[in-house]
């Protein structure tokens, strides 16, 4: 019977795999999470996550430690982003401004975790991972002035989806250790039509509980690197450039306090390593502290309430009073640096910073649960100035918040 059960969720998942799954920017162009319980939490899930899906993406440790162990659990949710952006640029032909249309973008997660025995746990999550994007055609921003636009970067469209087979081994009562491997994929659009790419990634984890009421966990995701050929002309020279893009290396720690049944807080702190990754060095990013907390509280028959508050200072490192006239190279491709700072700050304004967190469980069933979470990036703003590229004095603003709404499923099998 149980292996039937899993062939059906097996089934279930696969079909979850070829779903699109755009996605927008939080901590940096990371999610916080994936999926409506880690979500409502603030994103935290490294030393205790509460269902499959943040177990495979926090730290495939934690399978063995799950409170849904001992039984497999499966779960199933979309997540709807709604980011709102605008941005406003003064150069020599005045000052120029517009809203980047606004889209609902569907984000969908699936995983699960399943019992070999007491000690060993295979699992399998499908989620989108990170992405961002701006669409301002056919505003004031996407004019021309003499045949040279106001601005560049203004439409871009970044997606990165992953599929995570994980395994995780029960050392004792107290240890357990996990490895989930990265099928990384991403699609970057300019403006000139989608280029794709693959690439592999691990994740190691581990989870140590020195007494029943606590626990820590660590975690470290490699860095993978994405070759985006073809995907924009950078120097005009006629010739379409590829851009490499390399999702960053991160180191996760995490501790969890759980004094009684009733109640669960959790903190995480994680370094993401933009300073070093490719293509994000090369556009000024910096390396970014994410620091986060959820509660969660199981006080009523049926019901779990959950919030959290997770932050983290924007990576896009801002270079005011900037020489619009100079050459600026990004993977040996010159462009001049107005438009290189435009790119940067209208095209991939990654900057929220402050975001709050709420969401609730009804156990329908011991077997049956539906999750919900609400997520709000508060706004926030950046601005540089210098000059465009005739010499004239220019200024470049983005503005950006967001919000999502989650709903899921989750199955004990």
């Amino acid at each position: 019977m149980r292996t039937s059960r899993l062939i059906i969720v097996l089934a279930m998942l696969l079909g979850l795999l070829m779903a699109p799954s755009p996605a927008q920017a939080t901590n940096g162009d990371n999610l916080i999470s994936v999926g409506p319980v880690s979500r409502a939490m603030g994103g935290v899930g490294i030393a205790s996550p509460q269902d499959s899906a943040s177990a495979v993406f926090a730290n495939p440790a934690a399978m063995c430690f799950g409170p849904y162990c001992p039984s497999s659990h499966v779960s199933a949710s979309v997540t709807l982003f709604k980011p709102t952006v605008k941005s406003e640029v003064t150069n020599g032909n005045g000052t120029f401004s517009a809203k980047s249309e606004e889209k609902v973008y569907p984000i969908p997660t699936a995983a699960l975790s399943y019992s070999l025995n007491n000690d060993w746990r295979i699992g399998l999550a499908a989620y989108g991972a990170s992405g961002m994007g701006v669409d301002y055609r056919d505003t004031a921003l996407d004019s021309k002035t003499g045949g040279f636009p106001q601005a560049t970067g203004t439409f871009t469209d970044l997606q990165r989806m992953k599929v995570a087979p994980a395994v995780s081994y029960r050392v004792n009562d107290k240890l357990s250790v996990g490895l989930a491997m990265h099928i990384h994929y991403a699609s970057l659009d300019l403006g000139n039509g989608p280029k794709d790419g693959m690439t592999l990634g691990f994740q190691p984890g581990i989870i140590f509980k020195p007494t029943d009421e606590i626990s820590l966990g660590m975690t470290y995701i490699s860095a993978q690197e994405i070759n985006h050929k073809g995907v924009s002309d950078f120097n005009s020279d006629g010739v379409m450039d590829g851009l490499k893009l390399e999702s960053p290396q991160i180191v996760g720690a995490g501790v969890a306090w759980e004094p009684n049944m009733t109640w669960l807080v959790e903190t995480d702190v994680k370094w993401v390593n933009w300073g070093d990754a490719t293509g994000y060095k090369d556009f000024d990013w910096k390396d970014q502290w994410v620091f986060n907390i959820g509660a969660q509280y199981r006080g009523f028959d049926s019901v779990v309430l959950r919030a959290g508050y997770n932050y983290a200072t924007s990576p896009v490192g801002l270079n005011d009073n900037f020489n619009g006239a100079e050459t600026v190279y990004v993977q040996d491709k010159g462009l001049p640096r107005y438009y290189y700072e435009t790119f940067r700050l209208v095209g991939f304004p990654a900057i929220v910073e402050h975001h709050v967190t709420l969401g609730a469980t009804w156990n329908v069933s011991d077997r049956f649960a539906v999750d919900m979470s609400y997520m709000h990036a508060f706004e926030n703003s950046v601005s540089v100035s210098g000059t465009d590229a005739a010499g004239n004095p220019a200024s470049i603003k983005s503005t950006l918040y967001e919000d999502s709404v989650g709903i899921g499923v989750s199955w004990l099998f």
